[in-house]
């Protein structure tokens, strides 16, 4: 065989290989896609939807449920999402090419940070869940900015869950975390990156030389092995802290608030930390607006609940530091707060 017919079917077979990611994230958006359609089903014919209050609820629709039930209870919810989650991170770090990441992000534009969104939005995962996909995207591509639209943009701007809070809310509030959504995902990754300039990432490429001859199967399990590492331990502790913050609420921070300024204080405050599946944003929101809420308590809630929470931001802050980490959580608290005092 000829040197020119062996390098075709390398190049072939590269073509191949770097095909597996999407095939994971086929199968995500097809599990994905059916969960969303049964839920806007069901929401789209009783006219509200469900909580998960052995997970996470407020005031008179808590349980009595411990934190390590409660933190147990998030992942039996969670659990086929992550799974997704870790195989696609690794599938990333494993056959992507770090070089084709860096052509695709190298220039620090709107555009590149609305592409990264836009990849994020159709996954459609928690922000617990997309954590696996961060982690191998930013140091595939060595820059947080578009690494972290891609995070911001998945459960953020969920098309289901934005659907959803188009049916159950008022236009006005449906439309205000949309809009905060989006300027979450342009605006935040890129303010991170520019005052965080000396952060730097190490390629996944580098990780992988110890096993760079080795078969496409065992370069597989190892990055299996090393987002798994990285990322769930972050994603327990985040978690069971999250629920902590549950327990020990005391109630009468969540009852009817008269201040609308202190209302959306409030609920911004507590939506950032917390760890919420996908679609659970929607009914702790009605909750808060049948217990007296302002609309603009909503508006921070639907926004902030999803965007982030402290189990992704402890994955942050592990890759790149807790000050890149604590200033995500500051800044997707500051718009929570904003819009929903101009919603409000």
């Amino acid at each position: 065989m000829s040197k020119d017919s062996t390098e075709n079917i390398k190049q072939k077979q590269a073509h191949y290989i770097a095909a597996i990611p999407f095939v994971f994230i086929a199968l995500l958006l097809a599990y994905k896609t059916n969960s969303s359609i049964r839920v806007l089903s069901s929401t789209w014919t009783s006219g509200t939807i469900n909580g998960r209050p052995e997970v996470v609820a407020f005031g008179p629709y808590t349980v009595a449920v411990g934190i390590f039930e409660r933190s147990i209870n998030y992942f039996l919810v969670i659990w086929p999402a992550l799974v997704f989650g870790i195989l696609i991170g690794a599938a990333v770090r494993a056959f992507i090419s770090p070089d084709w990441f860096a052509r695709l992000t190298k220039r620090r534009s709107v555009k590149t940070q609305l592409a990264a969104g836009l990849a994020g939005t159709p996954l459609m995962l928690c922000s617990c869940c997309v954590a696996p996909v961060f982690t191998s995207v930013a140091k595939s591509s060595v820059r947080l900015g578009p690494a972290i639209g891609l995070m911001l943009a998945s459960p953020a701007l969920n098309p289901a869950a934005l659907a959803l809070t188009f049916m159950l809310f008022n236009p006005r509030v449906a439309a205000a975390r949309l809009i905060l959504a989006v300027a979450a995902v342009l605006f935040v990754g890129p303010a991170v990156e520019q005052i965080f300039r000396d952060v730097r990432l190490n390629r996944a490429s580098e990780e992988l030389s110890a096993v760079t001859e080795g078969s496409t199967f065992v370069k597989f399990l190892d990055s299996i092995g090393v987002v798994t590492i990285r990322t769930v331990p972050g994603l327990i502790a985040g978690v069971v802290a999250s629920m902590m913050i549950v327990q020990w609420l005391p109630a009468h921070v969540l009852a009817s608030q008269g201040a609308k300024f202190a209302a959306v204080l409030i609920t911004a405050t507590i939506a950032v930390p917390l760890a919420l599946p996908t679609f659970l944003e929607l009914p702790l929101a009605l909750s808060l607006l049948a217990a007296g809420f302002p609309a603009g308590a909503a508006v921070a809630f639907l926004f902030a609940g999803p965007a982030v929470n402290l189990p992704s931001l402890l994955n942050v802050a592990g890759l790149a530091g807790w000050k890149p980490a604590a200033l995500i959580a500051i800044l997707v608290w500051a718009l929570a707060v904003i819009g929903g005092l101009l919603a409000g």
